[in-house]
């Protein structure tokens, strides 16, 4: 064999298998569809999540800073007593500082 020979092997296997990795997609057809829409729906799904974690923890920011609790604060020497403090008041049982 030479090596024009061998070129030509080669490229043929590469084709082919290029060929049936394209006809595989196709084939897919609604699966892959159905495929789109259940990562989408699961997207749609972490989103919702997120959104109510986050209101969540606004709600519960909200009322430690009507209990007296002042988070813009920089360097409070008093952060641990006064986050304590306000969760005690608030009726918020350390879950804030997760």
């Amino acid at each position: 064999m030479n090596i024009n020979t061998i070129a030509k092997a080669i490229f043929c296997v590469a084709l082919g298998v290029s060929l049936v990795s394209v006809s595989h997609a196709q084939n897919e057809g609604p699966a892959g569809a159905q495929s789109a829409q259940a990562s989408h729906s699961t997207k749609a799904q972490r989103k919702e999540a997120r959104q109510q974690a986050r209101a969540k923890k606004n709600a519960e920011l909200k009322k430690l800073e009507d209990a007296g609790y002042n988070p813009a604060k920089g360097n409070d020497p008093h952060y641990p007593q006064d986050l304590q403090s306000a969760q005690k008041k608030a009726g918020v049982a350390g879950a804030a500082s997760q």
